[in-house]
C-alpha cells in the first residue's frame, strides 16, 4: 500500500502525530474483497469449534496484554488509562461469548403439515462481510462484528475509523498469532471511507454490510447498498433519555447518570443525552450530578487521577461548545462547566444545564461530548412522551423503585435497550441495538450470530409411489 501515502494518527490530548498508517486505495479496497472471496470456501467449511478455540485464543491474549492495549487506546482516542482497561475487558468478552456460540449454529428437521414431506432447515455464513466501525470504541466495536464473522464461518473486510485505527491493527495481528487463516480477516486504513467503501458496497461478492456510526452516513451507506440489496446491520445514533421518578433512589440516580453521561467522556451512542427529572427531586438531584461532575478531573488520559479525557478531534469540540453555547442563549444556567479548555488538546469541561428551554438544539441532537442537560416533568406520562419525542430510538435509562412503573414506562419506551436503575446497559451477553432511527440488527447475545447466517430450507419428497 505504500505508493498511495500515509494517514497520520494523532494524540487528540496533544493534537502530536502518533504514527502513520498506510492510506489504501479504492483498488487495496478491492484487493481485500478480493482476498476475503477467495478464502470464504475453506474457512465456511472449517470446524466450528476451531472457528471458536480461535476466538478464545484471542480472548486470552487480549487480557493479557490488556495494559499495552489500554495505553494504545488512551493515546490515539484519549479515553483515561482506566477507562480503555475497561474498554479492552469489554471488547475481549465478545470474543468469549462468540467463541461459544461457534458451536451452536443449528437448524431444524420437520415433518411437512400434509404429512408427505420433510422440511429441512439450515443455518450457513452469509459470506464476505465489510465490517465499518467507529472511533469512540476502538477495539469493542470491532470485537462485537469480527467475534460473531469468525463464529459464523464469514471472511470479511474490517475498515477502522480513520481517527483510530491502531488498536485494530493491534488486534488484527493477535488474531494472526491465534490461529487465524490468512485472508479471513482483511484490514483497511484510510482517510476517505468513502472512496474505499463504495467500490466494496457496489460489488456483487459482498454479502453484508454491518456499520457502526453516524445515522447521517448509516442512511447514505443503506441508500447505496440497495443496489445490490445488500444484508445490513446498521448501529447508528442515540439520544437516550435518563428519566427519573420521584420514588427513585437519588443515591443510585446520581451514581447511575454521572456513568450514562460522562463513561467515554459522553462519546457513546448510549450515553445520556438528556435527563428528565420529576420537579420534586429535580433540585437536589441537579445539584448533587453537579457536584460529582463539576469536580471531575480533565486532563491527559495518560496521567494518574484523569477521570475526563479531551473529545477526538477539534470538530467534535466545537459541536459540543455550540450546542451548549445554543442552550445557554435560550436561557439555560450552567451549574458546572460551560466551557471549552484552551489546547493543546480537544479539551470541553464537564458540564450540567439547568432551566433548560425546550427548543434547545441539544434536546434532539446528539451531543456526543460531557455535558448534561436536566429538565423537569410532573407526569409519568408527560415523561414518556418527552423520553420518546426523538427521531433515535436506541437506549433510555429509568430510575423508580416502583416496580409496577418499571415495566410500565418500559414497556412504552421507543428504545431497543433499558438501564433499570443502572446507569450502564451494554452487555456482550445482550443484544445491542436500537430502533426507529437508530438502525437494525443486534449485535452480542444469542441474536448476535444471526446476522451473519443466511437460512436455507430444503423440501424433501417423501412419498411412497
Amino acid at each position: 500500500m505504500g505508493e498511495h501515502g500515509t494517514l497520520p494518527v494523532q494524540d487528540p490530548s496533544t493534537g502530536e502525530v502518533l504514527a502513520e498508517v498506510a492510506d489504501a486505495s479504492p483498488a487495496d479496497a478491492i484487493a481485500a474483497l478480493d482476498a476475503a472471496v477467495e478464502a470464504a470456501p475453506a474457512w465456511a467449511a472449517h470446524p466450528p469449534r476451531e472457528r471458536g478455540e480461535i476466538l478464545r485464543r484471542a480472548f486470552e491474549t487480549i487480557l493479557s496484554r490488556a495494559d499495552d492495549l489500554a495505553l494504545l487506546m488512551t493515546l490515539e482516542m484519549g479515553k483515561p488509562l482506566a477507562e480503555s482497561r475497561s474498554e479492552i475487558v469489554y471488547a475481549a468478552e465478545f470474543l468469549r461469548w462468540f467463541s461459544e456460540e461457534a458451536v451452536r449454529i443449528d437448524g431444524r428437521y420437520a415433518s411437512a403439515p400434509g404429512g408427505n414431506g420433510r422440511l429441512l432447515t439450515m443455518r450457513q455464513p452469509v459470506g464476505p462481510c465489510l465490517l465499518i466501525t467507529p472511533w469512540n470504541f476502538p477495539l469493542a466495536m470491532g470485537t462485537r462484528k469480527v467475534g460473531p464473522a469468525i463464529a459464523a464461518g464469514c471472511t470479511m473486510v474490517v475498515k477502522p475509523a480513520q481517527q483510530t485505527p491502531l488498536s485494530m491493527l493491534a488486534f488484527a495481528q493477535i488474531l494472526e498469532e491465534c490461529g487465524l487463516p490468512g485472508g479471513v480477516l482483511n484490514l483497511i486504513t484510510s482517510s476517505s471511507a468513502g472512496a474505499t467503501s463504495a467500490p466494496l458496497i457496489a460489488d456483487q461478492r459482498l454479502r453484508k454490510l454491518s456499520f457502526t456510526g453516524s445515522t447521517e452516513v448509516g442512511r447514505l451507506l443503506m441508500s447505496q447498498a440497495s443496489e445490490t440489496l445488500l444484508r445490513l446491520s446498521m448501529e447508528l445514533g442515540g439520544n437516550a433519555p435518563f428519566l427519573v421518578f420521584g420514588d427513585a433512589d437519588l443515591d443510585a440516580a446520581v451514581q447511575g447518570a454521572v456513568l450514562a453521561k460522562m463513561r467515554n467522556g459522553g462519546e457513546a451512542c448510549t450515553a445520556a443525552n438528556r435527563f428528565h427529572v420529576h420537579e420534586s427531586v429535580a433540585g437536589e438531584f441537579t445539584e448533587r450530578l453537579a457536584q460529582r461532575i463539576g469536580g471531575m478531573k480533565l486532563g491527559r488520559g495518560t496521567e494518574p487521577g484523569i477521570e475526563l479525557g479531551p473529545l477526538i478531534d477539534g470538530k467534535q469540540r466545537d459541536k459540543v461548545a455550540e450546542l451548549v453555547q445554543d442552550a445557554v442563549d435560550r436561557g439555560a444556567k450552567p451549574l458546572a462547566g460551560g466551557n471549552a479548555v484552551d489546547g493543546p488538546g480537544y479539551f470541553y469541561e464537564a458540564t450540567v444545564l439547568g432551566d433548560i428551554d425546550a427548543g434547545s438544539r441539544l434536546m434532539t441532537e446528539e451531543i456526543f461530548g460531557p455535558v448534561a442537560p436536566v429538565v423537569t416533568f410532573s407526569t409519568e406520562e408527560e415523561a414518556i412522551r418527552a423520553a420518546n419525542a426523538s427521531q433515535y430510538g436506541l437506549a433510555a435509562y429509568l430510575f423508580t423503585t416502583d416496580l409496577k412503573r418499571a415495566l410500565r414506562v418500559s414497556e412504552a419506551l421507543q428504545t431497543g435497550m433499558i438501564g433499570l436503575n443502572q446507569g450502564i446497559v451494554s452487555n456482550p451477553a445482550a443484544p445491542f441495538g436500537g430502533i426507529k432511527q437508530s438502525g437494525f440488527g443486534r449485535e452480542g447475545g444469542p441474536e448476535g450470530i444471526n446476522e451473519y447466517l443466511a437460512t436455507k430450507y430444503l423440501a424433501i419428497n417423501m412419498d411412497q409411489r
